[in-house]
């Protein structure tokens, strides 16, 4: 069976690589952040005293 030459390896990471690339960053962008509503949230400040 032949070996691969070593520019080859070369060729197969860097394809490896750019693929696993475009995939993580295709991941990252799919999903829109959720927006805050402030307005439909109370927000409770609750005060403690210490008393030590």
């Amino acid at each position: 069976m032949p070996q691969m030459a070593p520019m080859m390896w070369l060729n197969l990471f860097l394809i490896f690589s750019i693929t696993f690339m475009i995939f993580l960053v295709v991941n990252y962008f799919t999903k829109a952040p959720k927006k805050a509503n402030l307005s439909s949230k109370t927000l409770n400040n609750i005060s403690l005293n210490w008393k030590w």
